[in-house]
């Protein structure tokens, strides 16, 4: 009995800390000036945000097969977020979406330029 509280506890509390890095994701996405700024904080906060919120599914349900498909797709989520990420950040320079004015380094620049 006091393990099913303390696991409620547990649960409710990582998903609590799920929405608030979900929140802070779609902040960003609203907020930031450009291209590169946004996909920074949808991949990173909304990476960790589903995370946490698959974990206390895993918690929650207590369940080998449904732990095991969480657990999946949590690394899942950590492996494909950076790549897309990236892919999405290089296509969008290539293309000619220059980073924000405000902008202090773009050590991407001088690998991009044809000789």
């Amino acid at each position: 009995m006091m393990f099913e509280m303390f696991s409620d506890i547990l649960v409710g509390i990582l998903l609590l800390i799920s929405a608030t890095f979900v929140l802070t994701a779609s902040i960003g996405v609203m907020r930031f000036p450009d291209v590169y700024t946004r996909m920074h904080s949808a991949s990173k906060a909304g990476t960790l945000g589903s995370g946490v919120a698959l974990l206390a599914l895993a918690l929650y349900s207590g369940e080998l097969s449904i732990v095991t498909r969480a657990l999946a797709g949590i690394v899942f989520f950590l492996l494909t977020a950076p790549v897309s990420a990236h892919l999405i950040a290089r296509v969008a320079y290539l293309t000619g979406t220059r980073p924000w004015k405000g902008t202090v380094i773009d050590e991407y620049g001088a690998s991009t330029k044809q000789d």
